[in-house]
């Protein structure tokens, strides 16, 4: 199946008076239709950044230094303002963290539903009106006529998440990104948004781009994870095997940090330290400073990307070792 994401080598940096610091580190992956790709990791290791490098919003002092980002085939870096303004809502749509901070607080629900569709579908306001109620239906919105009249504040945080959803699939887009859209809300909530992000992905067809730091999210929706360390890809796999079979030292520890209620020796992991900030100057693996089974290696050489399997990719020293010890227990 074509793919319908491409991302290659996609290098993000941040201006500053001093420097340049570099927050995304030449990242590779790729996205089929109808497939759901969670992106992992902690706070500021780059998942969002990269989101917001695909639909061209990165804040002011960011630049995409170096990569390539194709829609469909179509090259998505190098168009003009008025060019990404057009596919946005379109083709690509974003749902973001925070409801409250993305809905424009003095327009009603109906004008910000209805203005997409007036402008990327042409269609009169009756039109729009109409297919806005259709669509606050289709997530699950009580009395859709009465939630258009009322402005976002006067909606609960569940709601106003359900609203987002309903702007961003409004053009039936062929992408979804969507930027840890449950953090804020209730466990019941949550459930309920990402079962009707998943019912909605099946009967749209889209592919879906979640980023979340929540391995039970991932669980619950992904068909392929990639977890981001530091700015680069540490893994990449289809669900099963990463949950199963990780590989890399930061996904055991990411899983590890899971609780288990149902095993009541079940011991929480911790991963020592912290997120590297952007501009700390580390040699070799950007892990290697938390990292339990760290080799000279590692301290030295930043490691390439070892292929575990033909969907299943490690970015760590350690797979090199295990391969030479298959070879010779096989040999």
């Amino acid at each position: 199946m074509k793919n319908l994401l491409e991302v290659e080598n996609l290098k993000v940096n941040f201006r500053t008076k001093k420097e340049r610091l570099r927050a995304v580190r030449g990242i590779s992956f790729s996205l089929k239709k109808g497939e759901t790709l969670c992106i992992v990791g902690e706070s500021g290791c780059g998942k969002s950044i990269t989101s917001l490098s695909i639909i061209g919003l990165l804040p002011s002092n960011g630049e995409i230094a170096e990569g390539s980002i194709k829609l469909d085939g179509n090259e998505l870096l190098g168009k003009t303002e008025n060019e990404l303004e057009i596919m946005r809502g379109n083709e690509i749509s974003m749902i973001f963290q925070e409801p409250m901070t993305a809905l424009n607080p003095t327009f009603t629900i109906g004008f910000q539903l209805r203005e997409p569709l007036m402008i990327h579908k042409k269609m009169s306001k009756k039109e729009a009106t109409k297919k806005s109620i259709e669509l606050l239906e289709k997530v699950g919105i009580p009395n859709p006529v009465e939630k258009l009249r009322q402005f976002p504040h006067e909606l609960s945080g569940g709601m106003r998440q359900r609203v987002m959803i309903a702007m961003a699939l409004a053009c039936e887009p062929s992408l979804l990104l969507a930027d840890e859209p449950t953090t804020a809300l209730d466990v019941t909530i949550q459930a309920q948004i990402l079962e009707l992000m998943d019912e909605l992905k099946r009967q749209m067809g889209m592919g879906v781009v979640f980023v979340t730091h929540d391995m039970g999210v991932v669980a619950e929706i992904a068909d392929r994870v990639m977890v981001m360390y530091a700015g680069e890809v540490v893994e990449i796999g289809d669900v099963d095997r990463i949950f199963n079979h990780p590989q890399h030292p930061y996904t055991k520890g990411l899983l590890g940090a899971v609780p288990n209620v149902d095993d009541e020796e079940h011991h929480l992991n911790i991963i020592p330290g912290s997120m590297p900030n952007l501009d700390d100057e580390i040699s070799g693996c950007r892990f290697h400073p938390r990292c339990p089974y760290a080799m000279d290696i590692c301290r030295k050489k930043n490691p390439t990307t070892f292929q575990v399997t033909s969907s299943h990719q490690s970015k760590c020293w350690l797979q090199e070792v295990t391969d030479v010890d298959r070879l010779h227990t096989t040999s």
